[in-house]
């Protein structure tokens, strides 16, 4: 193990996710480190479209482009929706760069969607009053998440809105290599439920052990049998065939083959799918109720980036109860929040391999999701 980015990551201690907003246990990351950031410009008005998915898969893909490109898995990072950040090493800096540049032109190119990406310096963020602090956080025997204090990814976020540490388009044609993303399982819905995606973060006035107490008092309120409020069922989402997104998964892994060879090869691999996870008839090493089952354990319906983001599924009592908390510590000057509520969140994954345990899985809200709750936040 010679790479830095995961000696770093195998180094975290790794916590349940009660202890994430522990102010204790974060580790921060070196000063010569990079956070790059990516996000969909005007993402609100294409997921109004109706290119949720689309939006992000794009999000997604950085995540996934970099991992490839270094070559590990153990990179911290965090899904956002319509973008993404992970932090990186000095040695990893010009590999992340043209993973970057490579996916703005794919997003580009096969989505038809614009994205920023930036690599913005970690020295640059604490310079600027912010840190960039981390810690794993345990989704499921197989993977952890990370969770990220400090305000520098925030921070991050902004420089690159403000056109600085801008990594520019890679040339026309130019493609990372998003082997292993995908998203084929349908929208996931609940009976009588909606779906909402939330962003609380502390007040300035508001010190950790406080927002700790919020967060706490907040997951109660979108309790369910699945735990926190989590929208995914415990057997996995459903499956349909033709199975949704297999054109923007075609796009996103051709590499060099034709479109239309890709889109065929994708439509046998996920009718033979849909028969294994209707029927449970296990394939060699591959066992679909144990996968789907992964799934649901491997979703990040639940993260820190400072501060909380869910995307969960709330009975109506449950959502005024919620959005009855989050007002009253508003007008306290405890937090700033926003939420977007819809009837269904969708899924994008990346599965480096179906026999292995270790596949992760994306989730946002299909209206709007954290895009919209954002845009929402005061």
């Amino acid at each position: 193990m010679n790479n830095p980015t995961e000696q770093f990551v195998l180094a975290l201690p790794v916590v349940d996710f009660a202890a994430a907003f522990d102010d204790s246990g974060y580790i921060a990351l070196p000063g010569d480190w990079f956070v790059a950031v990516t996000d969909v410009v005007k993402s609100r008005e294409a997921i109004a479209a109706g290119r949720y998915k689309a939006v992000n898969m794009a999000g997604a893909a950085m995540i996934g482009a970099v991992m490839n490109a270094i070559g590990t898995r153990n990179i911290p990072f965090i899904f956002g929706g319509d973008g993404a950040a992970v932090a990186i090493s000095p040695a990893d800096r010009a590999t992340a760069a043209d993973a970057l540049a490579r996916v703005a032109n794919f997003a580009a190119e096969e989505l038809d969607l614009e994205m920023r990406a930036a690599l913005v310096p970690v020295e640059k963020s604490r310079a600027d009053g912010f840190d960039v602090r981390v810690k794993a956080v345990r989704l499921s025997d197989a993977i952890n998440n990370y969770a990220f204090t400090g305000g520098g990814v925030s921070h991050a976020e902004r420089l690159m809105k403000a056109g600085e540490f801008l990594v520019a388009r890679a040339p026309a044609g130019a493609r990372p290599d998003l082997t292993g993303l995908s998203c084929r399982w349908t929208p996931v819905r609940s009976d009588g439920r909606k779906i909402v995606s939330l962003i609380a973060e502390p007040a300035k006035n508001t010190n950790a052990a406080d927002f700790a107490g919020i967060v706490e008092q907040l997951i109660a309120a979108c309790e369910n049998e699945q735990g926190g409020g989590n929208p995914m069922p415990r057997d996995g989402p459903g499956v349909r065939w033709p199975a949704a997104g297999v054109d923007m998964e075609a796009r996103a892994t051709r590499g060099n083959r034709s479109l239309f060879a890709m889109r065929l090869r994708l439509a046998a691999e996920t009718l033979l799918g849909f028969f294994l996870f209707r029927t449970g008839i296990r394939l060699g090493n591959f066992d679909p109720k144990h996968y789907a089952r992964m799934t649901s354990l491997n979703t990040d319906f639940r993260k820190v980036q400072d501060g909380l983001r869910m995307t969960v599924s709330l009975t109506p009592a449950q959502l005024q109860n919620a959005e009855k908390l989050l007002d009253g510590w508003r007008d306290a000057g405890k937090l700033r929040a926003g939420l977007s509520v819809q009837d269904s969140a969708v899924l994008t994954c990346f599965v480096p391999s179906i026999t292995e345990d270790n596949h992760f899985h994306f989730l946002d809200g299909a209206g709007g999701g954290y895009a919209e709750a954002a845009t929402a936040l005061h």
